[in-house]
């Protein structure tokens, strides 16, 4: 499935991993070794690509290392979703003008404020409680239990996640 995604991103004319962190402000690669802590990550992006210039955005948020204790995503994928959150909560009017017991009634209103990311999976996928029911703080945002290496899943091949999601999913 990634192969689909790079070739989307590509047609769609998405800027690579490099210039998609210098247009958010964030430091660019000069070197492959730049981009990962892990030396077979680095070597299997090398054989890829001519110049850290031409690594794909969403190869690029797989592979960077290292990531901040306890998270799964990048820096780089963290600040984009972080920048979409907040636009789309902004803009909703549902969590802006809306978003009061008229429209939601005081039980749909507490029913918002006890609800986590945790909470929320579990409620529609009871099968991962054996993965993330120890989560620091109950938050899902932090790696779960068997969570594989991410860079190295990302440029080998191998599945992202192990055994919690079915393999003809």
């Amino acid at each position: 499935m990634a192969v689909v995604d790079i070739l989307r991103d590509r047609e769609r004319g998405m800027v690579r991993y490099n210039q998609a962190r210098r247009q958010m402000g964030m430091k660019a690669l000069a070197d492959f070794e730049d981009i990962s802590d892990d030396k077979e990550v680095v070597k299997a992006i090398k054989g890829v690509y001519k110049s850290v210039e031409d690594i794909d955005y969403l190869v690029g948020c797989l592979a960077e290392s290292p990531r901040p204790k306890g998270y799964v995503i990048s820096d780089t994928a963290f600040y984009v979703f972080i920048m979409t959150a907040s636009r789309r909560l902004l803009c909703d009017r549902f969590f802006q003008e809306a978003y009061n017991e008229d429209y939601y009634t005081p039980f749909g209103m507490a029913h918002i404020k006890n609800t986590t990311f945790k909470s929320l999976l579990l409620r529609h996928y009871p099968e991962l409680e054996d993965s993330i029911g120890d989560v620091p703080n109950g938050n899902a945002f932090f790696a779960w239990k068997g969570t594989p290496k991410y860079g190295k899943a990302a440029v080998s091949g191998a599945p992202v996640f192990d055994s919690h999601v079915p393999q003809d999913a």
